[in-house]
């Protein structure tokens, strides 16, 4: 006898078989035990979570000789003959190949007789979105109005394609995705009727893989199976057999793409084709992996959502701290936006390098997000104190910045702090630079000042022009760190210690500048300018007079 797969070999048969529909299986069962069955009924769902599956069992029920609180016994005539197939009471169509009027026309005309044996005639209609317009509008009439003995079971995985005028005349039951914990149960379950050594592991990676759909996880659990047939299936060969990349390859190439690395991500990926891994899965999984680390970053007691391991859970825990939020929705927005282009790409390995390439090196893209995630890095690299020198002009060798700043930086790094000079008064055009800064400049406080500081506004005096810089408080609250000098002195040191430059900072409060002629500073402008390199010219002063009044 033919080999028959795992997912038909153990289609359940009667309601209580079927897994994760708890919701559905006790209302249709109520239905069947009360006689209040409907004559239409829509079944929505993912594929593999038993839309068809329970269709069937419900045209065996409401036909069955003898049920069982609201199942069928498969064992009168009409149930044996339904599950043969041969009963004309029971009739399947695919819509995805019968999707013309005539097809409708010809089930119109059938319903006009009655069942030759049992009490319904039942039609169950598979990927009904897949019907024509003409289809849904001759199938209209019969479908409000049938005869008492005919029901429709009309099954999608596309409910938004369904006219309304169709939704409106059928009971709707939305089927959900099966948890993993219900499909590795089962998976579990059938593993030992079939006498097959399955690790614990392997059965859970399994039924992640599944993605909510109990038939994809039997279908990839008989794929592995019948690789290792006869041998022990562990965890380590489902992951060879489905291609899929493990955690610590993830971790590996989060870290490269962090570092900048482009020759270390570009090795990473060579490594996994070299394994047989195929792209596509690599960037489904990689994605995944990203978005569990945001809601280790993001939620509380995420172990839940995330089923995994206690060991790769301690490792998301850990990595969570190298990258903010931001930057993981940016890398998820880029890798999704490849998947869809990998579906109809003739050279996905290229399409894969350049995405890698765009995440390690940000200054290759003008968007908004790529100029965010320049930013992080160069607070980044503040924040680990190294130290930031203003040069006097593009190019200048000596002055403030020293001769080691490369020609046209804003700043540039010192190679060691025997080589920095002694600061020097700040001149006015140094405050654009200096607001570039203003967020890594808060960010070396601590405390309640810290919070004051982080919704205070920089500004200058336009009308004396001199390098004085006033950092206004909305926050009436802040009088306290007015009213204190060493408040001030805290940021005119951060500012010397990250600039090379001293300035002269006063803190007041929002309507303390009335009357004098203060101006916001461009802090996006500034941005622009530091991120990119451009420099902004001492002896030109009119950009920091366009917000004078």
């Amino acid at each position: 006898m033919s080999y028959t797969a795992l997912y038909r070999k153990f289609r359940p048969s009667t309601f209580e078989d079927v897994k994760g529909q708890d919701h559905i299986v006790t209302t249709l069962k109520n239905q069947i035990r009360a006689d209040r069955i409907g004559h239409a009924y829509l079944f929505c769902g993912t594929r593999g979570t038993g839309k068809t599956t329970i269709a069937k069992i419900l045209a065996r029920s409401v036909n069955c000789e003898h049920p069982v609180d609201g199942s069928p016994c498969n064992e009168c005539p009409t149930c044996k003959a339904i599950l043969a197939g041969v009963s004309t009471n029971v009739i399947e169509i695919d819509a995805a190949s019968n999707n013309g009027v005539d097809n409708i026309r010809e089930i119109r005309e059938e319903v006009a007789y009655r069942p030759t044996q049992g009490r319904y005639k039942v039609y169950i209609i598979d990927e009904v979105h897949m019907l024509s317009t003409g289809a849904f509008n001759a199938l209209l009439k019969t479908l409000e109005e049938p005869p008492s003995y005919v029901i429709f079971i009309l099954a999608t995985t596309e409910a938004n394609k369904i006219p309304v005028t169709i939704l409106s005349r059928c009971q709707r039951y939305d089927f959900r995705r099966i948890t993993i914990d219900t499909i590795a149960a089962r998976l579990s379950e059938l593993m030992e009727k079939e006498g097959v050594d399955v690790e614990e592991k392997a059965i859970r990676y399994v039924a992640k893989a599944g993605d909510g759909s109990m038939r994809d996880a039997l279908s990839l659990l008989d794929q592995c199976i019948a690789f290792y047939l006869g041998q022990k299936l562990t965890y380590d060969k489902v992951l060879e057999v489905l291609g899929t990349v493990d955690t610590e390859i993830f971790s590996q190439m989060l870290r490269t793409i962090l570092a900048g690395d482009v020759t270390g991500s570009i090795r990473t990926l060579e490594t996994l084709l070299n394994r047989g891994k195929e792209l596509g899965q690599f960037v489904t999984d990689f994605t995944w992996y990203l978005r569990n680390l945001l809601l280790v970053k993001s939620a509380d007691e995420t172990e839940e959502l995330l089923d995994v391991s206690t060991e790769n859970l301690k490792l998301l825990k850990e990595e969570s701290t190298m990258v903010d939020d931001e930057t993981l929705i940016h890398y998820i927005r880029v890798l999704s936006e490849l998947s869809g282009q990998l579906r109809y790409a003739a050279q996905k390995r290229v399409l894969v390098e350049v995405a890698l390439v765009k995440l390690c090196k940000p200054q290759m893209e003008q968007n908004l997000e790529s100029v965010l995630e320049r930013l992080r890095i160069l607070e980044e690299k503040m924040e680990r104190g190294i130290p930031m020198m203003v040069t006097n002009a593009p190019g200048a060798g000596n002055g403030s910045a020293g001769g080691s700043g490369a020609a046209g930086d804003g700043y540039a790094a010192a190679e060691t702090p025997q080589n920095a000079l002694a600061p020097v008064k700040a001149a006015p055009a140094d405050l654009q630079r200096i607001s570039a800064s203003w967020k890594a400049i808060v960010g070396q406080t601590s405390g309640m000042f810290r919070q004051f500081l982080q919704s205070a506004v920089p500004k200058y005096n336009s009308e004396t022009g001199d390098a004085k810089l006033f950092v206004e408080f909305a926050d009436q609250l802040a009088s306290i760190y007015v009213e204190r000098p060493e408040a001030a002195d805290e940021i005119r040191t951060i500012i010397e210690q990250m600039t090379g430059k001293t300035v002269e900072v006063q803190l007041i409060l929002a309507d303390q500048h009335a009357n004098a002629a203060l101006s916001t500073i461009s802090v996006d402008d500034a941005l622009t300018q530091a991120i990119h390199g451009i420099p902004v010219e001492e002896d030109d002063e009119s950009d920091f007079d366009d917000g004078e009044e």
